[in-house]
């Protein structure tokens, strides 16, 4: 290994101004086959570079070439695998990893150590040695730039004493005084020697001259630890003086923090009196308020609040530690607490009071609207027509204003009782929801009987009960001895399912009044349907906004945040009834305000959606096409809503009528396209325009006018596809089964009014089906034309067609005369055969059966007409090229003209 040292350090290391300090033989882990050498070198030159080089022996193996090299100072750690059991396997962490195996653990364990002084003697940054023995890692190596590594011992790392800049500049001025110092070095070196001498002998005899003062300061020093000692004896009389001052003063000072103690005490005794007085004394004017307050008038209202605000702030008031030992603040809280209790039952009451007294009102309101409908004597067809006009709900307004001054209360109620808060919350909703099933019903029937335009289902008001009985059953039901609905409400419920029970029969028997269909009603009664059903909505939603915020505001649930308690869990929406009570307060956990809001609207509002499905069939069965006004007015209410609060009352309801909306949309489509399946075509007539065709037009005409800038144009254009389809179908399905009619007369009637349809209305999505409706229509006229037209000169056109064969086997057209059956005198016979007279007679029978064949309607005659009229005169053209090329300058030609054929056209035409 030491030839191999010195080789590498001569061939490799001296040429780069590099010494070579550690070396040892790896080779890969896994590949042991290929053997290298890691070198630990530094630069001679400053600063010094540390470096670990990879050198590998050449493939000839006469010399040695350095193949890769590593700054010491990118090398973050070295692990030597296992610190106590020999292991020749190492890795040195630089960018990655590299993994070796040494030849052996001496020559890692030598390597690994001078990595460690080299790092320790050079770099700031130090290496983490993982794995490796204590005994490697030398307690502390001298730093600086006056230390160098050498190569001394072979595998040793030795160090040197560097001069600084001062002994350097002094050895040189001592060797500028000595000519032979550089050439004699070692005559220098004894005259150093004889001088330091001499400085030694004249430092010793300087310590001896000293001795003398050291004896003189050991005198002082002496005397001056006597004085001392008489000083520290007056300082012990003066401290047994002092010592009796000292007991006086501490009985002054223990005697002064008593009676500070005892201000302090007084002090905070008298705070925390103050603190209870100000914050747990509630004013008589309060007291008064809370006991026997009007709840009724304004001012009573409000300062009935403001003794319940101040009475909650002396019961949530934050008593310090053992304020409620008191008994003092015992009796005051348990004197808050009845009052809270007191004032809580008298509001709940008068809450209570006030809902059935605007209940009763409303009611009397309702009733004085549509009871008067059963008075005999009174004309009860004109009546209802006058009242069907005024197709609005009552306005609740006034009471929302009226109960809005309890707001506050109604906060304070919930946050000090939430028992009676509750039980207020589901009073309302039983009041309100029997009311508005009431306005709602009755509100619906107008519309059902403005939609029909009959006055039969007046009849219904007569079954009614008498108007003070029914509102006295009423209100009976809703009062109890502690002012709030307690006990039986059978009178209530009964009467409500009667007038349920008449309603039902009503919209039953409006249902069956038989089916009507859209060519039965003209556009005026489908805007009349869509001006009620627009009017209906219009109606619904501000009186559900309304409501909404009324809730929010009067419950206090405008806030989306967790409260305690709730309704909505609990709440059965069928039954009206909640499945457990809160006699003593205790809030039901819930998910958040606003789904409270949500679900006392839809057990106020229950009859809503079903009232929209019963209004939305009987539209559907007057006429499949209302439909789509329902659609867009559905869908623009639905967008409306959600843009207002997509998880709202109306914008769900809304939002599962739009639902059955488009359920019935698409049955319409389903309809139209089962009616062109089942046309049945009659076989004595001509069929002329399919009635799906003209079923379509009108469809598309009305769906165009009701859904310009609507939010579901996209429903219409999928509708659009699959009529369109279907009547193509049906179309080639009718004109393949027509026996009087020619299949290309139906083609291309149909198709030129579907085609002349879309071109009226620029239907965007159907421009591929215009085109194609078009193409049909062209491709089915020129069939029918060339069909019935035929070969007018039928003789003729066969011995054209004989000179034609003969051309096309290979005469030569100018000697096609010669051939005997095609000669000039054959040619003229045939001509005879047509003469003018013969030629618009022909034509004559063939534009009467051409009138037989297409209907009025779609006024296709002259065209059709026209078309033939041109085929014809191609056909003359055709014949004249042939008698001109394959009978050059024999004179013949034929009997009538192009002008001639003009004018027999003309004439035929004009005299029909």
């Amino acid at each position: 290994m030491t030839a191999i040292k010195h080789a590498l350090q001569r061939d490799i290391f001296t040429p780069n101004d590099e010494r070579l300090l550690s070396i040892v033989n790896v080779c890969k882990a896994g590949k042991k086959k290929k053997n290298c050498f890691l070198c630990a070198t530094v630069t001679t030159e400053r600063p010094v570079q540390v470096k670990v080089v990879k050198v590998k022996k050449s493939d000839k193996g006469d010399f040695y070439k350095r193949q890769i090299a590593w700054a010491l100072r990118d090398l973050a750690v070295v692990d030597a695998k296992d610190a106590i059991k020999e292991n020749p396997e190492f890795d040195l962490h630089f960018e990655k990893i590299y993994k070796w195996v040494a030849s052996s653990t001496a020559e890692k364990n030598a390597f690994i150590s001078c990595i460690w002084k080299l790092n320790q003697r050079y770099l700031r940054k130090k290496i983490d040695f993982v794995n490796v023995s204590s005994q490697l890692l030398e307690e502390s190596v001298p730093s600086g730039e006056n230390q160098s590594v050498t190569g001394g011992d072979e595998e040793a790392v030795d160090e040197y004493q560097e001069l600084n800049a001062r002994e350097e500049q002094d050895i040189e001025i001592m060797m500028e005084g000595c000519e032979y110092a550089i050439s004699n070095a070692e005559a220098f070196a004894e005259k150093l020697s004889r001088e330091l001498q001499v400085l030694d002998g004249a430092n010793i005899q300087s310590i001896m001259a000293s001795e003398k003062q050291v004896n003189i300061l050991m005198k002082l020093l002496d005397e001056a630890l006597k004085e001392v000692d008489q000083i520290e004896l007056k300082l012990s009389s003066y401290e047994e003086m002092l010592q009796s001052v000292k007991e006086q003063m501490d009985q002054i000072s223990e005697s002064n923090h008593l009676i500070h103690l005892s201000n302090t005490n007084n002090v905070k005794l008298l705070s925390e009196i103050e603190f209870l007085v100000n914050h747990m004394d509630l004013a008589k004017g309060h007291i008064k308020a809370l006991q026997e307050g009007d709840l009724a008038s304004s001012r009573g209202i409000e300062a009935c609040t403001n003794a319940a605000d101040a009475l909650l702030q002396c019961m949530n008031v934050a008593l310090r530690p053992g304020h409620d030992m008191l008994l003092a603040v015992k009796q005051q809280q348990q004197r808050f607490s009845d009052l809270r209790e007191l004032f809580a039952r008298r509001l709940a009451s008068h809450l209570n009071n006030v809902f059935v007294q605007q209940f009763t009102q409303a009611l009397l309101q309702l009733y004085n609207r549509s009871y008067f409908l059963s008075v005999p004597g009174h004309d009860q067809s004109s009546t209802l027509a006058q009242h069907s006009v005024e197709l609005t709900l009552p306005n609740h307004h006034p009471f929302h204003r009226d109960l809005l001054r309890y707001a506050k209360l109604m906060e304070w109620l919930k946050s000090t009782d939430y028992g009676k808060y509750e039980g207020l919350t589901k009073n309302y909703m039983d009041y309100l929801s029997r009311l508005y099933e009431r306005e709602i019903k009755d509100f619906f029937e107008v519309a059902k009987i403005k939609m029909t335009g009959t006055t039969k289902e007046s009849k219904k008001f007569a079954t009614l009960p008498r108007k003070e009985s029914a509102v006295k059953q009423e209100t009976e039901s809703l009062h109890g001895s502690s002012g709030k609905l307690t006990g039986s409400t059978s009178s209530l419920n009964k009467l409500s399912v009667q007038s349920s029970g008449n309603r039902r029969s009503q919209s039953s028997s409006l249902l069956d009044m038989g089916n009507m269909s859209a060519s039965d009603l003209d556009v005026a009664d489908r805007t009349k349907f869509d001006k009620i059903f627009e009017q209906v909505l219009s109606e619904l939603e501000p009186l559900c906004l309304a409501e909404q915020d009324f809730i929010s505001k009067f419950f206090k649930l405008q806030q989306h945040q967790s409260i305690p308690g709730t309704m909505a869990e609990a709440e059965d929406l069928d039954g009206g009834t909640l499945s457990r009570q809160h006699n003593c307060g205790t809030p039901l956990p819930v998910s958040s305000e606003k789904d409270m809001i949500r679900q006392m609207m839809i057990k106020i509002f229950r009859c809503i959606e079903p009232e929209l499905n019963n209004l939305i069939a009987l539209g559907d069965k007057i006429d499949s096409f209302n439909s789509l006004y329902m659609l867009v007015k559905m869908s623009h209410h639905v967008w409306t809503a959600q843009n207002v609060d997509p998880a709202s009352f109306l914008s769900t309801t809304l939002g599962n009528v739009l639902v059955t909306v488009k359920r019935n949309f698409d049955k319409c489509i389903s309809n139209q396209i089962r009616q062109m399946e089942e046309v049945k075509i009659s076989k004595k007539s001509k069929v002329g325009i399919l009635p799906f065709v003209a079923e379509f037009e009108e469809f598309a005409g009305l769906a165009e006018s009701i859904f310009k800038n609507a939010e579901r144009r996209g429903d219409l254009d999928k509708a659009y596809t699959k009529l369109i389809r279907g009547v193509f179908v049906n179309v080639e399905k009718v004109a393949n089964e027509s026996q009087k009619t020619p299949r290309d007369v139906v083609m291309m009637e149909n198709f030129h009014h579907i085609f002349a349809t879309l071109s009226r209305l620029k239907i965007s999505c159907l421009e591929a089906e215009k085109k194609d409706a078009k193409q049909k229509y062209t491709d089915h006229l020129q069939s029918y034309v060339i069909y019935s037209l035929g070969q007018p000169l039928e003789k003729l056109n066969h011995f054209f067609e004989g000179v034609e064969a003969r051309v096309a086997q290979g005469i030569r057209e100018e000697e096609v005369s010669y051939q005997l059956a095609f000669n000039k005198q054959e040619l003229r016979k045939v001509i005879k055969e047509y003469p003018g007279k013969e030629v618009k007679k022909g034509l004559d029978n063939l534009y009467k059966k051409v009138d037989k064949h297409l209907c009025e309607e779609e006024n296709l005659l002259q065209v059709v007409w026209h078309s033939m009229q041109d085929e014809f005169i191609r056909q003359y053209k055709h014949f004249e090229g042939l008698i001109a090329r394959c009978y050059p300058g024999s004179g013949v030609t034929m009997e009538f003209t192009i002008q001639d054929i003009l004018d027999y056209c003309s004439s035929i035409a004009q005299s029909h």
